[in-house]
C-alpha cells in the first residue's frame, strides 16, 4: 500500500449533493500530475459509503443509480499497526480479498449538512486521520447562520439584525413571527440556518410573500432566519488560506447576480456550469471597490477566520450597503464552492498549488496534535480504586 494516498471526500445527504461532486472532480483533477495517488470517497445521497475509479470520471455521475452499483462499499478503518485505512468492504473477485489503503490524508469536498457541519471532521478525527480545513468547532458555527452571527456580533463585528424560529414556533404561533418580521421592517431575507448555496433563500417584500418564503425554506431546514434586508446591496468575498497563526487573504470579488440576490442559478447554473461549479458564476475579480473597502473586508476577513479557529481555505462573504460603505459579515464557508481557486488564481495561487497547500496544513495541524500527550498513565482500574468506585453506589 502507498503512503501518499489522498482521500478525496464529497457527496453525502445534502441539497448541495451535486455541488459537492463537482468541486471534488475539480480537486482530483488538480492533483493528478502530482506524487500523490487519489483515492475517491463518495457518500450516495442515500448515506452508503463508495470508492473505485468510477467516481473519478465526472460523466458517470450522469446517472447515480448505475454509478453507485460499479462502486465498491468502503469504511474508515485501522490496519494491523493501528495506523488509519480505507477498507474496501466488498470482494470484486470471488478469490480476492477487500483491498484496504493506507491514508495519508483527506480532502473534505463536501458542501452543507453532515459533511460540512464537522461530523464527518469528527469521523476523521475519531480515526486520527489528517484532513484537510477547519476542525469540528469551526465547521459546526461556520455551518450554523445564526450562532456564526451571535459569535461576530459578540466581538464587535457588525451583522445584519435578523430573528430565528423553529418550524414548532411557526406552527404554533405564526402571528408573533410575522410580527418580529414587521418589526425588522421589509424587505427580509428568509434563509435556512444551516444549508449554503443559497438553497431555500428568498427575499420578501411583504407579509405574503413572506408566509411564501418560510413555507418554501422549511422544505429544507426546520430552523430559518429573517434578516433584514441590506439595500442597495453589493456583496464582496475573500478568502483566507492558512491557520489562525498563520494565514493569507486573497483579492476579493463581487459576485454578480441576475437579480438582487445571488441565487443558486447565478452560482452554478450560467455557461459552463456543469463543470467548472462555483467557478462558472459572474463576477468581477479584484472587485471594483476601493482600496480603502478592500482592505478593511480583508482585515474582517482575517479576524474573524481567528474567532472561528478556521483552518485550510474558507471564503467570507459580506453584504455592503452600496450608499454609506457598511459593511455586514453574512457568512463564512469552511468548505467553500471549488475552494474558491478562482480567487487564489488572481492572487498568484493555482488550483494545484492551492491544494497541495491544503494537504501540507492538514498534515502539519495533525502533527502538531499527535504531538502533545493525548493519554494519562494512570491505575485508576485496579482492584483498589475498582472497589473504591462500587462504594460509592450507595452515596449521594
Amino acid at each position: 500500500m502507498s503512503s501518499q494516498n489522498i482521500i478525496v471526500a464529497f457527496g453525502g445527504i445534502s441539497p448541495e449533493h451535486e455541488v459537492s461532486v463537482l468541486s471534488a472532480m475539480q480537486a482530483i483533477a488538480s492533483l493528478k500530475n502530482t506524487s500523490y495517488t487519489i483515492i475517491p470517497l463518495y457518500i450516495s445521497k442515500s448515506g452508503r459509503w463508495l470508492t473505485g475509479p468510477p467516481l473519478l470520471d465526472l460523466e458517470n455521475y450522469q446517472d447515480l443509480d448505475a454509478l453507485v452499483k460499479q462502486a465498491t462499499s468502503c469504511s474508515f478503518g485501522h490496519d494491523d499497526l493501528g495506523k488509519p485505512i480505507l477498507r474496501e468492504t466488498e470482494k470484486n473477485g470471488f478469490f480476492s480479498s477487500p483491498e484496504q489503503h493506507s491514508i495519508h490524508a483527506v480532502i473534505p469536498a463536501f458542501h452543507g449538512s453532515e459533511g460540512e457541519n464537522g461530523a464527518f471532521q469528527g469521523t476523521c478525527e475519531m480515526y486520527n486521520i489528517p484532513y484537510a480545513g477547519s476542525n469540528v468547532l469551526a465547521s459546526s458555527l461556520g455551518m450554523d447562520k445564526v450562532k456564526a452571527k451571535e459569535l461576530c456580533r459578540a466581538h464587535n463585528i457588525p451583522v445584519v439584525d435578523e430573528y430565528d424560529f423553529y418550524e414548532s414556533e411557526w406552527v404554533r404561533d405564526q402571528k408573533s413571527v410575522l410580527y418580529y418580521a414587521e418589526k425588522l421592517q421589509y424587505p427580509v431575507m428568509v434563509k435556512p440556518t444551516t444549508l449554503g448555496s443559497s438553497i431555500g433563500v428568498a427575499k420578501a417584500d411583504d407579509e405574503e410573500a413572506l408566509i411564501e418564503a418560510v413555507e418554501m425554506a422549511f422544505r429544507y431546514d426546520h430552523n430559518l432566519m429573517i434578516e433584514k434586508a441590506v439595500i442597495p446591496l453589493m456583496e464582496i468575498n475573500c478568502s483566507i488560506l492558512g491557520t489562525t497563526e498563520q494565514m493569507q487573504t486573497s483579492v476579493c470579488e463581487r459576485p454578480l447576480g441576475q437579480q438582487d440576490l445571488l441565487s443558486f442559478e447565478d452560482k452554478y447554473q450560467n455557461e459552463g456550469g456543469g463543470q467548472k461549479g462555483m467557478a462558472s458564476a459572474d463576477r468581477i475579480i479584484p472587485a471594483d471597490i476601493s482600496d480603502e473597502l478592500t482592505q478593511k473586508i480583508q482585515a474582517m476577513s482575517r479576524n474573524i477566520f481567528k474567532i472561528f479557529r478556521a483552518s485550510g481555505v474558507a471564503r467570507l462573504d459580506f453584504l455592503v450597503n452600496t450608499d454609506t460603505d457598511e459593511v455586514y459579515f453574512n457568512e463564512i464557508n469552511t468548505i467553500p464552492g471549488s475552494f474558491s481557486y478562482y480567487l487564489w488564481e488572481e492572487s498568484g495561487m493555482n488550483m494545484k498549488e492551492l491544494m497541495l497547500k491544503l494537504i501540507d496544513i492538514a498534515l502539519e495541524q495533525h502533527r502538531q496534535k499527535v504531538g502533545r500527550i493525548r493519554s494519562y498513565d494512570t491505575n485508576l482500574l485496579n482492584e483498589k480504586a475498582v472497589k473504591g468506585i462500587k462504594g460509592l453506589k450507595g452515596t449521594k
